[in-house]
Formats: C-alpha cells, sequence, structure tokens
C-alpha cells in the first residue's frame, strides 16, 4: 500500500490518509486481518503528525474499515458488503450533489443534466477507477509504501 497526502490538496490530511487506506482496503490490497503501518510510524514515514494518522485511523475505526487493538495496533476488518455499498453511495450521492449545484449555476435544466449522465455512462470505460482523493495531488507530495 502507498499513501501520498499533500499539503496543497483541498482535502485535510487526515482524510487523504483514510481515503487511501480504505480504497485499499475495498481494492483487496489491504485484506481481513493485515496489520496497518503504526501510527507513529506512518506519521514519521508522511511527515506529518501524530495526531493527523491517529484521527486518520478513528475514522476508518468509526465506519468499520480496522479495528485498534491496544498494545498490537490497528488491523483490516472483514469488509462488509452492506457497509461498502452505503459508503460508495454516499459518495454518489455527494458527488451528484456537487455535479447539482455546478448545473443549476450554469443554468441546466435536467433533460440537459440527463443527457449528460448518458453521455458519461455511454462513454465509462473505466467505471471502477480509483476513488476521488486517491491519485497523486498536485503540489508537494509525500508518500510512504508499507506492506
Amino acid at each position: 500500500m502507498r499513501i501520498v497526502v499533500s499539503n496543497n490538496a483541498d482535502v485535510p490530511l487526515y482524510e487523504q490518509v483514510a481515503q487511501q487506506v480504505k480504497a485499499a482496503i475495498l481494492r483487496g490490497e489491504l485484506e481481513d486481518g493485515a496489520a496497518l503501518p503504526s501510527v507513529r510510524g506512518l506519521a514519521r514515514d508522511l511527515r506529518i503528525s501524530v495526531i493527523t494518522t491517529t484521527r486518520a485511523y478513528a475514522e476508518l475505526a468509526a465506519e468499520g474499515f480496522i479495528t485498534n487493538v491496544p498494545g498490537k495496533g490497528a488491523f483490516v476488518l472483514p469488509v462488509d458488503s452492506d457497509l461498502v455499498r452505503e459508503q460508495l453511495l454516499r459518495r454518489v450521492e455527494d458527488g451528484l450533489a456537487t455535479a447539482i449545484d455546478a448545473a443549476r449555476l450554469a443554468r441546466l435544466g435536467r433533460d440537459d443534466l440527463v443527457e449528460m449522465l448518458d453521455a458519461l455512462l455511454a462513454g465509462d470505460t473505466d467505471a471502477a477507477g480509483p476513488p476521488a482523493g486517491t491519485g497523486r495531488p498536485a503540489g508537494a507530495a509525500r508518500t510512504a509504501a508499507h506492506r
């Protein structure tokens, strides 16, 4: 698993870490029971605060992706397909809400939006592409690779 963070991204650092770990779990790069890097080790490798990595892990635990075992570390939980579907639906809803807001500003109607969506779906050859925020952000990026 490789994690890339950037101070120049619009997304907070803890969220960048959490999104990328979550994406690795959903892609199967991190399997059930796999140990995550220690909070301190990941913070050191990414040159970010331990508080930041702690918050990222807390977010992942709250969403049911990992569990924190005192004295042992953080471990990947089995992927619950209902939880994964709920997470993905939430991302789709957020994206659509953002698109609708932009469409209103551009004075696009429902028919225009449906036509655009149909065109995007027809031309979409990689529907399972990487989640937002998991690519290399612009600006000064720091990376950490862990196995």
